[in-house]
């Protein structure tokens, strides 16, 4: 990361946590601010930088990833069989057990040395999750909780958006919708977890074209570094494609449902912040 990367973070995070110094001193329980960005958007190192300002500030934080609670290769490899051949990517609504993040977080208000929260890991590099033994574990209650993820706080979409395909993946490999369909109704199940929000942040990319193109970046780097499963970028163009509807939607979408919005430009320059 830049210099100036990191210090328009810093910036940023001690803005956001200004804005909601407040409410987080006064609330009886852990304070749960969502932290919604799509693939490239910069939410986890955010969310690193607003987690170590906070607990500078004194309030003891845990920040859980949407990406570390997806079901190991092996469950979506099920998903793959017994619903569409798609589902076994990992990414879309459907892939993620939200029963074990809501869990987590009733949990963490009675976090202790006697009792531990232990939440999950995933591995990316090898597509899966690391062991249990190996989770960290929370040992007494957060003052804030950041929850980071794609598109968190998104809704259904309606049936008629449903109809056409957005992209060749849809078009070839979900001819009927059934996939599109059966991920749209799962979004329902997610809607418990939105809800648990006091607050939703969203980090707002200018375009789909543009989220294509951050994503990309991250993988040319990490097959750079030789890292395990990093993409080609024919590969990394099907990937992609599973998330495009839903990144187009949230795109249009979560701008009027949050409460904080911060814009960023084709760079990941700030633009603009606005608070519901």
């Amino acid at each position: 990361m830049t210099a100036q990367a990191s210090a328009q973070n810093e910036a940023l995070a001690g803005h956001l946590l200004d804005q909601y110094a407040g409410r987080i001193a006064r609330s009886r329980r852990p304070y749960i601010l969502g932290l919604s960005g799509l693939q490239g958007s910069g939410k986890s190192t955010l969310a690193r930088v607003m987690k170590a300002q906070a607990e500078a500030r004194g309030w003891h934080t845990d920040v859980l990833s949407l990406d570390d609670f997806y079901y190991s290769r092996s469950d979506r490899e099920a998903l793959a069989h017994q619903i569409h051949p798609l589902l076994r990517t990992r990414g879309v609504p459907g892939t993620h057990e939200i029963e074990l993040m809501l869990s987590v977080l009733a949990a963490l208000p009675k976090a202790s040395d006697k009792l531990p929260v232990a939440h999950p890991r995933f591995d990316k590099g090898r597509d899966t999750r690391i062991p249990p033994s190996r989770w960290p574990r929370s040992t007494r209650p957060p003052k804030l909780v950041i929850v980071e993820g794609w598109a968190l706080g998104i809704r259904p979409e309606t049936e008629a958006a449903l109809a056409d395909p957005v992209n060749e993946l849809e078009r070839k490999e979900d001819p009927d919708g059934s996939w599109r369909h059966w991920v749209n109704k799962q979004l329902r199940g997610y809607q418990p977890l939105w809800r648990k929000f006091d607050a939703l942040i969203v980090l707002q990319a200018p375009s789909w074209d543009i989220v294509s193109r951050w994503r990309s970046e991250q993988e040319e780097d990490l097959l750079a570094r030789h890292a395990p499963l990093a993409m080609d970028a024919e590969a990394m163009v099907r990937f992609l494609a599973h998330y495009e509807r839903l990144s187009r939607h949230a795109l249009a979408t979560l701008p009027a449902i949050a409460d904080s919005c911060v814009e960023y430009d084709d760079d990941r320059h700030v633009t603009g912040l606005s608070h519901g």
